[in-house]
Protein backbone atom coordinates (compact mmCIF):
# COMPACT_ATOMS: atom_id res chain seq x y z
CA UNK A 1 0.00 0.00 0.00
CA UNK A 2 1.04 3.44 -0.69
CA UNK A 3 2.23 5.74 1.81
CA UNK A 4 -0.68 7.51 3.32
CA UNK A 5 0.70 11.13 1.75
CA UNK A 6 -0.37 9.52 -1.98
CA UNK A 7 -3.96 8.86 -0.86
CA UNK A 8 -6.26 10.86 -2.04
CA UNK A 9 -8.51 10.40 1.13
CA UNK A 10 -5.79 12.06 3.12
CA UNK A 11 -4.78 14.59 0.54
CA UNK A 12 -9.12 15.58 0.59
CA UNK A 13 -8.21 15.83 4.04
CA UNK A 14 -5.91 17.97 4.48
CA UNK A 15 -7.81 20.33 1.90
CA UNK A 16 -10.18 20.14 4.22
CA UNK A 17 -8.31 21.42 7.27
CA UNK A 18 -7.16 24.31 5.11
CA UNK A 19 -10.16 25.18 4.07
CA UNK A 20 -11.80 24.99 7.18
CA UNK A 21 -8.46 27.22 8.82
CA UNK A 22 -9.88 30.04 5.54
CA UNK A 23 -13.42 29.81 6.90
CA UNK A 24 -13.03 30.14 10.90
CA UNK A 25 -10.55 33.14 10.47
CA UNK A 26 -13.52 35.46 10.05
CA UNK A 27 -16.01 33.82 12.72
CA UNK A 28 -16.51 36.29 15.69
CA UNK A 29 -13.99 36.78 18.09
CA UNK A 30 -16.09 35.31 21.07
CA UNK A 31 -16.37 32.01 19.21
CA UNK A 32 -12.37 30.91 19.22
CA UNK A 33 -12.97 28.84 22.30
CA UNK A 34 -16.57 27.52 20.49
CA UNK A 35 -17.39 26.64 17.35
CA UNK A 36 -13.94 27.85 15.73
CA UNK A 37 -11.97 25.51 17.62
CA UNK A 38 -14.73 22.90 17.09
CA UNK A 39 -14.19 22.88 13.58
CA UNK A 40 -10.54 23.01 13.77
CA UNK A 41 -10.25 20.21 16.56
CA UNK A 42 -12.47 18.24 13.51
CA UNK A 43 -10.93 18.70 9.92
CA UNK A 44 -7.58 18.02 11.57
CA UNK A 45 -8.66 15.24 13.28
CA UNK A 46 -9.55 13.49 9.67
CA UNK A 47 -6.21 13.30 8.05
CA UNK A 48 -4.75 12.71 11.50
CA UNK A 49 -6.31 9.38 11.84
CA UNK A 50 -5.67 8.49 8.60
CA UNK A 51 -2.18 8.84 8.89
CA UNK A 52 -2.34 7.06 12.34
CA UNK A 53 -4.16 4.46 10.77
CA UNK A 54 -1.75 3.96 8.24
CA UNK A 55 1.21 3.58 10.11
CA UNK A 56 -0.20 0.84 12.63
CA UNK A 57 0.67 -1.38 9.58
CA UNK A 58 -2.42 -3.49 10.07
CA UNK A 59 -5.61 -3.48 7.65
CA UNK A 60 -8.38 -3.52 10.21
CA UNK A 61 -6.14 -1.00 12.33
CA UNK A 62 -6.47 1.15 9.32
CA UNK A 63 -9.82 0.38 8.94
CA UNK A 64 -11.04 1.41 12.64
CA UNK A 65 -8.96 4.98 12.20
CA UNK A 66 -10.75 5.27 8.91
CA UNK A 67 -14.44 4.93 10.98
CA UNK A 68 -13.20 7.50 13.34
CA UNK A 69 -12.13 10.05 10.60
CA UNK A 70 -15.51 9.70 9.35
CA UNK A 71 -17.19 10.26 12.39
CA UNK A 72 -14.84 13.04 12.43
CA UNK A 73 -16.36 14.27 9.12
CA UNK A 74 -19.76 13.48 10.44
CA UNK A 75 -18.96 15.99 13.19
CA UNK A 76 -17.50 18.80 11.15
CA UNK A 77 -20.23 18.68 8.48
CA UNK A 78 -23.06 19.50 11.18
CA UNK A 79 -20.74 22.30 12.36
CA UNK A 80 -20.20 23.47 9.27
CA UNK A 81 -24.39 23.65 9.33
CA UNK A 82 -24.28 25.49 12.24
CA UNK A 83 -21.78 28.30 11.61
CA UNK A 84 -23.99 28.40 8.29
CA UNK A 85 -27.31 28.60 9.80
CA UNK A 86 -25.53 31.19 12.67
CA UNK A 87 -24.52 33.32 9.43
CA UNK A 88 -20.88 33.04 10.52
CA UNK A 89 -18.42 32.62 7.99
CA UNK A 90 -18.93 33.37 4.15
CA UNK A 91 -21.67 31.25 3.17
CA UNK A 92 -20.52 30.30 -0.18
CA UNK A 93 -17.04 29.51 1.08
CA UNK A 94 -19.03 26.96 4.10
CA UNK A 95 -21.22 26.17 1.01
CA UNK A 96 -17.74 24.71 -0.84
CA UNK A 97 -16.47 22.84 1.81
CA UNK A 98 -19.66 21.34 2.56
CA UNK A 99 -19.38 20.35 -1.23
CA UNK A 100 -15.76 18.94 -0.45
CA UNK A 101 -16.74 17.33 2.91
CA UNK A 102 -19.60 15.33 0.80
CA UNK A 103 -16.52 14.26 -2.01
CA UNK A 104 -14.37 13.30 1.73
CA UNK A 105 -17.27 11.38 2.84
CA UNK A 106 -17.75 9.03 -0.17
CA UNK A 107 -13.98 8.84 -0.31
CA UNK A 108 -13.88 7.25 3.13
CA UNK A 109 -16.81 4.95 2.63
CA UNK A 110 -15.23 3.60 -0.51
CA UNK A 111 -11.86 3.29 1.88
CA UNK A 112 -13.53 1.19 4.18
CA UNK A 113 -15.18 -1.29 2.48
CA UNK A 114 -11.97 -1.91 0.29
CA UNK A 115 -9.93 -2.29 3.80
CA UNK A 116 -12.74 -4.75 4.74
CA UNK A 117 -13.20 -6.32 1.56
CA UNK A 118 -9.61 -7.81 1.73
Amino acid sequence: MAGYKELKVWQCGMQITRSVYRVTADFPKEEIYGLTSQLRRCAVSIPSNIAEGHARDSRKELARFVSIARGSLAELETQLLIAEDLEFGDREQIRALLDLTNEEGRMLTGFRRSLDAN
